[in-house]
């Protein structure tokens, strides 16, 4: 294995060989060598370049299987929550270290009666629940010397820096903490200055490692009304390849995904009027293939990493451009090739030149 993946353990080198790491992607090459002399670390990367092995890979390296609540992470969503659990599970499975997951949308006695019976190495979990169950007395953190704050911008977007402020003010002086985002706005960095160590390092890809592997094509349309019929179109186009299709509210998603359903397309919704038993039965279809295309809010456009998605369509772009940037960031990963097109009708010009002039500047850092 190339470095710095040759100077971890053999435990965790066998865990990488075991899923297929070759060598690190430039996050990675950046921030573990770093991470592993234990400096505070501000890690920004655009979304699908290994972000979360970047964190993951040191945090278990230095894990103690004796030592208790070792980690606590923070990510903004419940599905991305799950998905960091099992990328830390793969690469703790030699270690066999105790990685459990908690978030809103399911009974909060089955986290407490889990956390009374036993204690997890690693938490990863959303701000509300983990805040929740702090304050009923079955979460202590004083035995945490690893907090890592995932899409620390997405959190912000969300409104949970009330409630990281609360979990990070109870947490051990001595920790090492990760903050990592897509984009660095000025509010994450205050946040860095206030709860990062003196000393702590900024890592940042060069702009051309930011720029992901996506073929960005503009369909101009005359009307809303003709993008269900060129939606199809695309998706036919590309029958082979699983799709994201994004959309504004949780209505559209219904619809848009109902529409394409009477067509004959293998098609699911996620929303957030669904329970967490249909979203992630919907994530399940999706990633398993029985569905190629599911049709989104943004609840799912941060942080999701589901392989071999080919196909990103924004259905209706957003009016924040960041937004954008991590919409088309669910193809194209960690070197995969990927394609993302968006349906612009007239009312849209205003927010398309927020995109181009954020692009521009996103891919000049």
């Amino acid at each position: 294995m190339n470095t710095p993946f040759m100077q971890l353990s053999p435990l965790l080198q066998r865990a990488l060989s075991d899923m297929g790491f070759e060598k690190p992607t430039p996050i990675q090459q950046a921030v573990i060598p770093v991470a592993l002399k234990g400096y505070d670390i501000l890690a920004q990367a655009a979304t699908g370049t290994g972000k979360t092995a970047a964190f993951g890979i040191p945090i278990i390296e230095k894990m103690d299987r004796d030592q208790g609540l070792g980690s606590l992470i923070l990510t903004p969503t419940r599905e991305l929550a799950l998905q960091v659990k099992e990328h830390l599970y793969q690469l703790s499975k030699y270690k066999k270290l105790r990685i459990w997951s908690f978030y809103g949308g399911r009974p909060v006695y089955k986290d407490i009666e889990l956390l009374t019976k036993n204690t997890p190495h690693i938490i990863v979990g959303t701000p509300g629940r983990i805040k929740d169950l702090t304050q009923r007395g079955v979460l202590a953190y004083e035995c945490v010397r690893h907090f890592v704050l995932d899409e620390a911008d997405c959190m912000l977007d969300m409104g949970f820096i009330e409630d990281i402020e609360w979990i990070i003010r109870r947490l051990p002086q001595e920790r090492q903490s990760f903050f990592l985002s897509a984009t660095i706005p000025t509010p994450i960095r205050i946040l860095a200055e206030k709860y990062l160590r003196r000393g702590y390092q900024f890592i940042r890809v060069s702009g051309e490692d930011l720029r992901p592997n996506i073929e960005e094509k503009l369909i101009k349309l005359g009307s809303s009304a003709m993008k269900i019929t060129e939606l199809e179109k695309i998706i036919r186009n590309h029958e082979h390849e699983k799709a994201i299709v994004f959309v504004k509210t949780r209505s559209d998603a219904r619809n848009v995904a109902e529409s394409l359903k009477r067509k004959g397309l293998k098609v699911v919704p996620l929303h957030g009027d669904m329970n967490q038993k249909q979203r992630e039965e919907s994530l399940r279809s999706f990633k398993e293939g029985r569905a190629m295309v599911v049709v989104a809010t943004d609840v799912a456009s941060r942080g999701l990493d589901i392989r071999g998605v080919g196909l990103v369509v924004n259905y209706q772009i957003p009016e924040d451009p960041e937004v954008y940037i991590h919409r088309i960031g669910r193809t194209g990963r960690i070197g995969s090739h990927g394609k993302a097109y968006s349906l612009i009708t007239p009312e849209d010009n205003r927010a398309l030149g927020k995109i181009k002039k954020l692009k521009r500047d996103y891919l000049q850092l």
